[in-house]
């Protein structure tokens, strides 16, 4: 694999607003044989205006639009089926990567090159991109028929071979969350992963984003459908898995939100203001 053309894709919804610092971090890169391709799932404001605005003439972005509002597993899926690169990553167009990310990946993927995807960690980031935390993460045992991904281990940066995803039944358009994990899971099938300790993905959280704030709850029920649909390729039975993962969580969560209502009451309030309340 010498000097192998890069895919960026982008799945763009609504996101204008966010893209030039995605675009900086791109043309920064220390890499340079690299491609774009934009697709516009029919936004609702200017974001296809301003998309073009800042990349100009510059032939190696390439925009294409949805002909109708499709969903983002369909969109991201005509973004892997255009990408014309040896190696793909994702990239939203409300996040950015380091400058040096694509160039330690192209040597990671010439280094192994039986790795279906290589993954490293994550930069979370306020909505301005300044830094918060790094987020953990490991080398994962390889060739696991009940690996699923349960606690986030392959996350982005995260790049595949196009040859490898080529060999799965690819991204499943009817999805509206948790793409990411369905697109891993299927790599996962078919070759290994390795793990680049390093921190190259800036995640930038914002009252928008798809998997976060209010739409956490919708994420975590799609999070389950991909699981579900993995374990149906792999002929895995995953009933106990569920009850233990999902149903817990579930009940603890509502527990928590019966604590938070109880506390937020006026009557709790007032016990607490004379002191007749501790917590």
């Amino acid at each position: 694999m010498t000097n192998p053309l890069f895919s960026i894709l982008i799945a763009q919804y609504n996101n204008g607003v966010y893209f030039e610092d995605c675009y900086k971090s791109i043309i920064s890169q220390t890499y340079k044989n690299w491609e774009v391709i934009i697709v516009d799932d029919c936004s609702t404001d200017d974001s296809v205006v301003q998309m073009r605005k800042i990349i100009g003439d510059d032939f190696r972005f390439k925009i294409e639009l949805n002909s109708e509002n499709k969903g983002c597993g369909f969109t991201k899926r005509r973004c892997a089926e255009i990408a014309s690169g040896e190696i793909c990553t994702f990239l939203d167009p409300d996040d950015a990567i380091t400058e040096e990310a694509l160039s330690v990946m192209v040597n990671e993927h010439a280094r192994y090159p039986d790795a279906s995807l290589i993954y490293s960690k994550l930069l979370w980031c306020d909505e301005h991109l300044n830094q918060q935390y790094v987020s953990k993460s490991k080398q994962v045992k390889n060739g696991l028929p009940n690996f699923f991904d349960l606690d986030g281990d392959l996350t982005a940066l995260l790049s595949y071979k196009n040859d490898f995803y080529r060999k799965t039944l690819g991204i499943n358009s009817y999805l509206q969350r948790a793409i990411d994990r369905d697109l891993v899971l299927k790599l996962y099938e078919i070759g290994p992963a390795y793990f680049v300790d390093q921190a190259m993905y800036k995640y930038r959280i914002h009252k928008n984003g798809i998997s976060t704030n209010q739409n956490e709850d919708k994420a975590y029920f799609w999070f389950w459908v991909v699981i579900i649909d993995a374990a149906k390729r792999r002929k895995v039975n995953i009933e106990n898995l569920f009850v233990e993962k999902a149903l817990i969580s579930r009940r603890h969560l509502a527990l928590q939100k019966e604590i938070d209502s109880y506390n937020k009451s006026f009557i709790f309030k007032v016990l607490r203001k004379i002191g007749l309340f501790k917590i």
